[in-house]
């Protein structure tokens, strides 16, 4: 299905390990707001979705996640290579690394593992697309607060490229939901699921606009 570029998306080259910025970022592979779980969410809602142009856009946005599930990955990893057992007790990464060494383990910053329940996916065009909405901002705010803790240039660059790409995200996700309320009767559309019911759908959109 994919093509495979042995690259990452945008360069992740961390000069200075800080196991403290690593912590925080972490949060962004594993976390309630993290790539891995808008990967995962937007591949899968696509099946639901009965118009080719929205389900183009969740399968572009779902994949490039995947990438930013690579350079989240490579920041932690470029973080926390050759630390010292000092370094580790002073800057907090103990409690990581006792359970995972070094390894790229997905997690919240909180230490909280990363869940499927913190997935949406409720096969409803309406009900799919108001989440990934939301979730873009989320993540946008998420990179936020990672740029208000952190001071290496290094990373921050990594973390603007991110957070830009999360606005661009939003915007594409709000084409997709105009192309699904103009497909569907506007002043109609929370009276059905038309991914579920088509037939009744296409009655009471005869019977009650002129779309």
């Amino acid at each position: 299905m994919w093509n495979y570029e042995k690259r990452l998306i945008y360069p992740v080259k961390v000069r200075r390990p800080d196991p403290q910025a690593a912590m925080v970022i972490m949060s962004q592979l594993g976390g309630p707001h993290g790539e891995l779980g808008a990967a995962t969410r937007y591949l899968h809602q696509r099946y639901s979705m009965p118009y080719g142009e929205v389900t183009g856009i969740l399968t572009d946005v779902g994949t490039e996640e995947l990438a930013h599930v690579e350079m989240i990955s490579a920041l932690i990893y470029q973080l926390t290579r050759n630390l010292s057992a000092e370094e580790i007790r002073r800057k907090g990464f103990d409690t990581y690394f006792v359970d995972h060494t070094t390894g790229i383990f997905p997690q919240a910053a909180s230490g909280f593992p990363f869940s499927t329940s913190e997935l949406a996916c409720a096969g409803d065009i309406f009900a799919d697309l108001n989440e990934d909405l939301a979730a873009e901002q989320k993540a946008r705010l998420s990179y936020d607060n990672i740029l208000r803790l952190v001071d290496d240039p290094d990373v921050k660059d990594a973390i603007r490229f991110l957070r830009e790409r999360e606005i661009v995200h939003y915007q594409r996700f709000g084409e997709a939901l105009r192309i699904a309320q103009d497909k569907v009767c506007a002043r109609n559309f929370y009276a059905f699921n038309p991914s579920f019911d088509t037939k009744a759908a296409n009655l009471i959109t005869k019977e009650v606009c002129s779309c």
